[in-house]
């Protein structure tokens, strides 16, 4: 592994399939990064991300980006569709989707996440929303249908 890590990438059409095939390449490459402990979380926070994209962004297809640090994993989904952001939006009973409480599951899931505007030099041509997972990290778990917008967090 080099100082910037290695890097794993999937290039895919925006499709409901492709959630799926995220997953499962992220589960590969954690494999083969021997990264086996952060494979559950990174499984639910890509799958959400990209269901984000294919759900909301205008484009033909989406990258995910994996890149294996020795103290941590770096994973980003990006898009070319600048135009629209993707903002968490309030999350509440009754509320169709699930993206805004997919991209909020994310953020309890990682130990850091973000977006990141993609520029040309000039100007925004798209965007990537990215998270960040540490094996020393807690093992966060995601919270079930109780109302409770905190998971439980347990030290492994």
């Amino acid at each position: 592994m080099t100082a910037l890590g290695e890097t794993y990438l999937l290039s895919a059409p925006v499709a409901p399939g492709t959630a799926r095939l995220a997953r499962e390449f992220v589960t590969a490459s954690l494999v083969a990064a021997d990264r086996r402990l952060l494979i559950e979380n990174a499984r639910i926070c890509v799958s959400d991300a990209v269901a984000n994209v294919v759900r909301h962004a205008r484009v033909p297809e989406l990258a995910v980006q994996v890149t294996v640090h020795p103290e941590r994993v770096l994973v980003a989904v990006r898009d070319d569709d600048p135009g629209r952001p993707p903002w968490p939006r309030p999350s509440y009973a009754g509320a169709g989707g699930g993206d805004a409480r997919g991209l909020a599951l994310l953020r309890r899931l990682a130990d850091a996440s973000g977006v990141t505007w993609v520029w040309d030099g000039l100007r925004p041509v798209g965007k990537q929303v990215w998270f960040e997972l540490r094996e020393d990290g807690p093992v966060r778990v995601p919270a079930t249908g109780s109302g409770n917008p905190h998971p439980a967090v347990v030290r492994a």
